[in-house]
């Protein structure tokens, strides 16, 4: 759920992404999808955000 304009259940420091919310260490979205970019993940580094959107 939103609550002024961030979703409080889902932080986020990634700060150049569209939905971040920028005066605070949030995400935007109502909900977002992890994915990975391996076969067989062991490592949170081999995991990503695929709701991702770059800010430019």
């Amino acid at each position: 759920m939103l609550v002024n304009g961030k979703n409080e259940c889902i932080k986020c420091s990634i700060d150049n992404c569209a939905y971040h919310a920028k005066t605070d260490d949030y995400c935007t979205l109502e909900q977002i999808k992890v994915g990975t970019h391996e076969k067989n993940p062991v490592k949170k580094e081999c995991t990503d955000c695929e709701s991702f959107k770059n800010q430019a």
